[in-house]
This record gives structure tokens, sequence and C-alpha cells, in this order.
């Protein structure tokens, strides 16, 4: 996720010292992948590494810097995860820790242009050496370069993200940092949509929340939360890039059949939840017949929603169970995805 980039932006903005920590290398067993990033200032700290003894050693490296003032704004650290900190995992983490001044607001900033794009940025760190400065760099990918990553991604070095770079001397980071591909769409801002969007606001997705009761809206939403306050939703639905997930589940079950008739029509939709008991979808389904819709395409509706065993219907429970099948799916499209992609890796 990268809510990381605002945060980091908002501590520059009021002048709060901040270290950026990132896990770069894992051997081994570890709490956290390579990627996962943790933000600390002085008196507070953001996301998380893995939490335990690791955690809590790379704040006190990070504090360290910032009282001092007077160290390299770029380093590594390599944690033996059992000798030296007596964790159970065992392995070896490396972080990379990055004193965050004024001077990084540009690279930021770019990030966060380029999280607009499906592509996103690729980000490049490099520690410097003898005669060569340290640096970050921030630029789209090719074709090429965006394969490169997407293979190591789901190859053997899944969890290296820093390499030495034989170029200039000197050890580099390389991170893809874009939108996550996992797309929500959920139409309804009642009890269960607003816990479902609790919910979904901790995790790896976006999500676009629709409904045209404008006050049913909170006063603030998770970063990756978007509000379509609208009263013509047909046409977020011919919006939503290929691939989305939509859930509806609105005051309103005329409404409800209107957006699924809608939704009938694509063909590219990865999720298609309604809310409701197999009564409801009984219902649908005989409606759906008698406007002449193919079987086939009823079929992909998911109602009731929800993983299966999950059992309740407090709207909590709901949206526990519906994050569940949503991230079961998302790790599925993973596996898909990264199924060529390892087969190719070692001649890559």
């Amino acid at each position: 996720m990268n809510a990381w980039i605002d945060q980091a932006l908002w501590c520059l903005d009021r002048r709060q010292a901040a270290v950026l920590v990132t896990v770069a290398w894992v051997q081994g067993s570890a709490p956290r992948e390579a990627g996962a990033k943790m933000l600390v200032s002085a008196g507070h700290q953001w996301f998380t590494i893995g939490g335990g003894h690791l955690e809590w050693k790379a704040a006190e490296f990070a504090r360290a810097r910032l009282r001092a003032d007077d160290g390299p704004d770029r380093w590594i650290e390599a944690l033996p995860l059992g000798p030296a900190l007596g964790q159970c995992c065992g392995g070896m983490v490396h972080l990379l820790f990055e004193r965050l001044r004024e001077s990084d607001r540009a690279w930021l900033e770019a990030l966060c242009a380029g999280l607009q794009t499906p592509a996103g940025r690729i980000r490049e760190v490099g520690l410097g050496g003898a005669g060569v400065a340290p640096w970050v760099r921030v630029s789209a990918p090719d074709e090429a370069e965006s394969a490169a990553i997407a293979a190591d991604a789901a190859g053997p070095d899944a969890d290296r993200l820093l390499r030495p770079d034989p170029v200039r001397g000197c050890l580099t980071l390389r991170e893809a940092v874009r939108p996550d591909p996992l797309h929500v769409v959920i139409f309804g801002a009642g009890h269960v949509g607003q816990a479902l969007v609790h919910v979904l606001g901790t995790l790896p997705c976006r999500v676009t929340w629709v409904d045209a009761r404008d006050d049913l809206f909170p006063g603030a939403v998770p970063a990756n939360v978007s509000i379509e306050a609208t009263d013509t939703p047909e046409a977020v639905i011919d919006e939503a890039p290929p691939g989305s997930c939509f859930l509806i589940m609105t005051h309103d079950h005329a409404l409800d059949q209107r957006l699924c008739e809608q939704l009938l029509r694509r063909d590219d939709v990865a999720y298609f939840g309604l809310i409701g008991s197999q009564t409801k979808r009984r219902k649908f389904e005989h409606r759906f017949r008698a406007r002449g819709i193919p079987p086939e395409r009823v079929a992909r509706i998911v109602c009731p929603i929800g993983e299966p065993g999950i059992e309740g219907k407090q709207p909590a429970v709901i949206a526990v169970a519906v994050a569940a099948q949503l991230l079961r799916l998302r790790s599925e499209r993973e596996r898909r995805a990264g199924a060529p992609a390892r087969a190719e890796a070692p001649a890559h």
C-alpha cells in the first residue's frame, strides 16, 4: 500500500523530522515482505515492518539518527532476527533507512502523480560510495522494465529489492510503486457499506464508494477510498476499469436490480456481489430470465456475499466475510499472473 507517501509529505508539510524505513532484502523467514515500510518521527510511528523486537530496534535506529542529525541520510542495517533480536523467525532482514528532508519532496510528489497511472513509477535509491553521491530517482517504467519487475516479484528474487550496481559500484534499491490492481466499487452507504469501507480502508485495494445520499458519507475516509455522490450510479459501472470488483448493497431493491442489469452487460468483471439472501437471489434470477438475460450471465452473481463458513448478519461480520472473499480473489489473481513470470525468470 502507498499511504506512506502521503504520510511522508504530511511530515514535510509540518516540518516534522522523520525517517522512512523499508524492508530492502529478506533472507529466510521474516515477519514482513520486501517493500514493507514504516515511518518514524521523534514521537510517532506509522505503518509496520512486522512488529516485535525488529520494529522496536528499527525505530531506535531511526530516532538515534534524528537526535544526532549528523550521519548519512541513507544507510542499511542488516539484522539477524534470531541471534540479535531473539525472534523466532530466524531469518535476516536488511533495512533501508532514509532521513527525509525538504529536498525529498520532489520525488515523493512524483510518486503521487505516478499513482494516477496503472503503470505507476519506479523508485531507485542509490546509497553512493567512493566518488558517487547518493541519489533517489523516480521514473515511468517502460514495457520491458514492467515485465522484468513482474518477473522478479513472482520469481526467486521476490524478497530482494537491494542489489549491487555494477556501473556505479554501490548498493541500489529499486522498487515498483503503483496503484493496487484490486479496484472495488461499492454501491450503498448504509450500515454494511460503512463497515466494509472501514475494513477495506486498511487493506491493499482501491475503493470507489457510491451513493446518492451525500449526507450518509462520513466526514473523512481512508486514503484509498474515493466517494461518488451521484444520482446516476449506472455511469460509475460504465466508467470502472476492466477487472474491477463490484458490490451492490443499496437501500432499495429496485435500484439493486437496475444496477445488476447494468453490470450484467459487462464481460470484464472480476467479482459481482449482491447483498441479500437466497430468496432475494431466486427472485432476481426469475426477473432476469423474464428479461431474456442468459442464465450463464446471472450465474456470475455472488449472492449471498461473503466467504463461505463465516456466519452472522451483523454489518461488521458481513464486512469481514466480504473482505476475506476479495482478498482470496486478489491472491488467486496474483498467482495466475505470476505463474508465467516464474517460468521465464531464469532466462531473464
